[in-house]
């Protein structure tokens, strides 16, 4: 099996500031990765320590995937070679956890029944077999209504609507409380600059058969499905096949502008970046 890459998408949430959303292909492996917005100084070189790490991840997950060398492999020899730069680059040691670059990722990659999915956070695949049967691989969706509730709560409990700046001051305390826990054991587990890592992203193998259609997402794009309520998981894709990435990135952003402020749909920031990339199993 091969991924033939069918379309691609990545859109900033806002053109003033860095994507820091990433994605790479090669013929066996695809990858989407979600930087998660700084809460503080940057602490390495470049406009956003999210994007650093994000576009180093799916730089060097390709480059090992271009060689005859597994998926977990690769995956610890990535997070090895991203610790070693983030300890030698970094202007300084992180005060606390929350300073940490991290990210959510979707990491596919071929075998000969289909394909292996390997993941954190809330980035998501969406499988549709030459069947119809549609798969939805991670929990990006269940994660994406706690986000929403959690937001609705803390703008309730400052007396201000959700979306804006994810760093307002009123939202800082609480975020970087929640990020702390990130890979420490007492929280989930994100792609980031501890090789620890490596041995707690989930895994699915999935049989699939050539013809099988994969979306790969990250939690802005899927927003459409997850958050707008546009589309459910099938008709996600069928919109991708037939009207186009392009098409569907104009229109999470025109839902967007509607709601500026995030009062129908709670959100911590009006416009989220937004990546998708479309494969086929060839």
């Amino acid at each position: 099996m091969r991924f033939e890459l069918l379309d691609s998408i990545t859109l900033p949430g806002n053109p003033a500031k860095p994507n820091d959303d990433a994605f790479g292909h090669v013929e066996r492996a695809a990858v989407v990765l979600d930087g998660a917005t700084g809460l503080g100084e940057s602490l390495m070189p470049g406009k956003s320590d999210a994007a650093w790490l994000a576009h180093l991840g799916a730089k060097l997950l390709m480059a090992f995937m271009r060689a005859p060398i597994g998926p977990r492999l690769a995956l610890n020899a990535v997070f090895n070679q991203v610790e070693y730069a983030y300890v030698t680059g970094r202007k300084r040691a992180p005060i606390d956890t929350w300073e940490i670059p991290f990210a959510s990722m979707m990491f596919v990659t071929e075998n000969a029944n289909g394909f292996e999915a390997l993941s954190y956070g809330d980035c998501a695949a969406l499988v549709k077999r030459p069947d119809g049967a549609i798969e939805i691989l991670g929990d990006a969706f269940e994660k994406r209504a706690l986000e929403a509730s959690r937001v609705a709560r803390l703008a309730r409990a400052k007396g201000m609507n959700p979306a804006g700046d994810v760093n307002r001051p009123e939202f800082l305390e609480a975020l970087r409380k929640a990020r702390n826990f990130v890979n420490t054991g007492k929280g989930h587990w994100l792609f980031g600059p501890n090789a620890a890592a490596a041995d707690h992203v989930a895994r699915r193998q999935v049989d699939a058969p050539a013809g099988t259609i994969v979306l790969l997402t990250t939690d802005g794009f899927l927003a459409l499905a997850s958050d707008y309520g546009r589309y459910d998981a099938p008709g996600l894709i069928a919109a991708a096949q037939t009207k186009g990435l392009k098409a569907l990135g104009e229109e999470v952003r025109a839902v967007e502008a509607g709601d500026p402020e995030g009062v129908a749909y709670p959100r911590f920031k009006t416009s989220d970046d937004a990546t998708a990339l479309l494969l086929r199993l060839a």
